[in-house]
């Protein structure tokens, strides 16, 4: 059975979708940025001010790389998409998609961007993340769901009518 990845914007609902998803499927549920944190016993956050922002990355990358995914449902950390290693990996055994929101509804989402652990430059705002990231979102994602003011359960139905059209 393929695993799914669930990449996309901070903010975008990765996590809460990815968590439901799971359990309708009865598959694990992994969470990227999770691993991250258990992995340097850090926050997010407290990686990125220290380690600098390349180095976050890295360890994002090195995190994803570190497991063999089997019957997952996969949340990526937003920025995954910026290490072509990590979505390479990603990709051998996962149908990608990119949930899709857009800058508008990720601001009214995230009032706490500069302590949440989002890996962007000091001066990088919400739009200036998604157009810089929205390409490699696109470039990597099997299927786009576009989920502006969805509710958790209609995207999950929609995950799941794009799985039933796919060899999974």
């Amino acid at each position: 059975m393929k695993n799914i990845a669930l990449i996309g914007m901070p903010g975008c609902g990765k996590s809460t979708v990815g968590v439901i998803l799971a359990k309708t499927l009865g598959m694990d549920f992994v969470d990227t940025d999770l691993i991250i944190q258990q992995r340097e016993n850090r926050l997010l956050q407290d990686i990125i001010d220290s380690d600098g922002l390349e180095n976050f990355l890295d360890k994002e990358c090195g995190a994803i790389l570190s497991r063999e995914y089997s019957k997952s449902v996969i949340s990526t950390g937003g920025s995954a998409v910026l290490r072509q290693k990590a979505m390479e990996h990603l990709k051998k055994n996962s149908t990608v998609i990119f949930l899709d929101v857009s800058p508008q509804v990720i601001k009214a989402r995230i009032r706490n961007i500069k302590t949440r652990g989002i890996a962007a430059k000091k001066n990088e705002g919400i739009d200036d993340i998604y157009c810089k990231r929205l390409p490699l979102y696109r470039k990597y994602a099997d299927y786009t769901l576009v989920s502006d003011g969805e509710g958790v359960e209609a995207s999950v139905e929609k995950i799941l009518e794009i799985l039933k059209n796919e060899k999974f």
